[in-house]
């Protein structure tokens, strides 16, 4: 089978980079990228600089993209926002998704194209929201797979555990239609033994195979408006949906092999514009624990509390989770003690880049440096992808 891509919210290229570097036969078709609120697209802009081919890439809110004029492909691969999927009843227009909310798009294009696989990329809380009716955004999916004619694994790994620099933590999602015959193997299979060793997921990031917790359960609704109503489950960080039937089990990661440390990927000679000036009291006083007492919008008053984060960040683990916001001036922004001159620091746009696993300046292609740190707050670590992608060719070649 043709090892044909197609690719939303491509971000910076990292799922393309990732699959790259398993295998240089994997030929992208097509790829969409679209910052909202936005004049500049830089990070559009970074991909086209490094992938070329301005014709077979859109710049174009996907929201307004016909999906029949996506090329046909076989996997179809993506990082997606975390939003409100519920869904509701519109009478003759039958059952509809909030308006910009991304995964219709994405349900879409597999309507649409019908790809015989797929591979996504979320924030992990995915599996929890919202707080009001737990697991019900990643039941509207699961029922949308289902009933598209997909199966589906997920596990939410966090980088750190199979030895990156970076405690990230992200849920990934493989689909495959049911005339697969990646589809045929797997029906076969149980699906608690799916999760802990047989599956997508268990063959590429090994797990104990001690299950802690598991729970079952089947797709029984009249339709996706008595799900986004009634559907509240427990998922765990690992599972599966085989044939409308969803297990999920609490996983524990296995790994032997090397760690990456933070100090692993520091820059020598940083210039002096990174280090911090006379304001590490107020550095302090954001990275410390505290308790204060703040009134809510009905008078209400309450104690806000929050845990301390370790100032200077530890170079001899792996580096906490970057976010967006790593460019600023706020207690999640990574802070270190350089180990050349003793001083305290941000982190390099590069050092962030060698965290997810991007080739050194890839994002410095003419954005503005406090974007550099957004796109790599956004972006996945490329060698996760990397390794799926060595079990993607494998998958590839036993299809027809």
């Amino acid at each position: 089978m043709k090892k044909t891509v197609a690719e939303l919210f491509a971000g910076v290229g990292g799922f393309r980079l990732g699959l790259s570097n398993s295998c240089d036969s994997w030929d992208f078709v097509w790829a969409n990228q679209w910052e909202p609120s936005r004049k500049a697209q830089d990070a559009f802009d970074c991909y086209i600089h490094h992938f070329g081919d301005y014709n077979h890439h859109v710049n174009e809110n996907i929201s307004i993209v016909p999906k029949t004029d996506i090329p046909d492909h076989n996997l179809l691969v993506g990082g997606f926002p975390c939003q409100d999927y519920s869904v509701a009843s519109t009478g003759a227009k039958g059952i509809q998704g909030k308006k910009g909310v991304l995964w219709w798009d994405i349900h879409d294009t597999l309507k649409s194209k019908k790809p015989k696989f797929l591979l996504l990329e979320n924030v992990d809380r995915l599996l929890k929201s919202p707080s009001t009716q737990r697991g019900r955004d990643f039941g509207i999916i699961l029922s949308c797979l289902n009933e598209l004619g997909y199966n589906a694994e997920w596990r939410v790994i966090n980088a750190a555990d199979y030895g990156f620099a970076q405690r990230r933590r992200r849920v990934f999602i493989f689909a495959y239609l049911n005339d697969t015959n990646y589809f045929k193997e797997s029906k076969t299979m149980e699906g608690f033994d799916c999760i802990h060793q047989k599956g997508f997921f268990s063959s590429i990031f090994p797990v104990s195979k001690d299950i802690i917790l598991s729970n079952k359960l089947n797709l029984e609704y009249e339709d996706l408006v008595d799900v986004s109503n009634n559907f509240k489950f427990e998922f765990q960080n690992s599972g599966a949906m085989l044939l409308g039937t969803i297990y999920t089990s609490k996983t524990t990661a296995s790994y032997n092999g090397s760690y990456k440390l933070l100090k692993d990927v520091l820059e020598e000679n940083v210039d002096s514009k990174y280090y911090l000036n006379s304001d590490f009291d107020k550095w302090e006083y954001m990275k410390g624990a505290k308790k204060i007492e703040r009134t809510s919008k009905t008078g209400h008053k309450y104690t806000f509390s929050e845990g301390p984060i370790a100032f200077p960040d530890p170079i001899d683990r792996p580096a906490r989770t970057m976010l967006t916001s790593e460019a600023s001036k706020n207690r999640s922004t990574h802070i270190i003690e350089d180990p050349l001159t003793k001083k305290l620091r941000k982190l390099t746009p590069l050092e962030c880049e060698r965290l997810n696993g991007f080739e050194d300046n890839w994002t410095q292609t003419g954005m503005s440096e406090r974007f550099r740190y957004f796109c790599m707050g956004n972006a996945l670590v490329v060698g996760l992808v990397k390794k799926m992608g060595d079990k993607l060719n494998e998958i590839f070649e036993k299809e027809k």
